[in-house]
């Protein structure tokens, strides 16, 4: 049985190196854009366009064929 909490994205924003995430907890969480290839390389307006899924439990660029979890923000390590 998983009891790991589930979080959802409320809001999602960039600046030039980082992608940011609000969580449904109130937390902001911020990432390198390089930990993401197709959003790193992506221009600004395709970055700015994206959807939330499942009521927030995904984030999703349908242009770049890109789909993250808001739970991944937390628990993402980098290889």
């Amino acid at each position: 049985m998983n009891n790991q909490p589930h979080f959802t994205a409320r809001r999602v924003w960039f600046d030039e190196e980082r992608i940011f995430v609000e969580l449904n907890d109130g937390r902001i969480v911020g990432s390198p854009l390089h930990w993401f290839p197709l959003l790193d390389k992506a221009t600004p307006q395709q970055r700015n366009h994206y959807e939330l899924v499942g009521d927030g439990y995904a984030i999703r660029w349908d242009e770049l064929n890109e789909d993250l979890s808001a739970n991944g923000f937390l628990t993402y390590s980098r290889p």
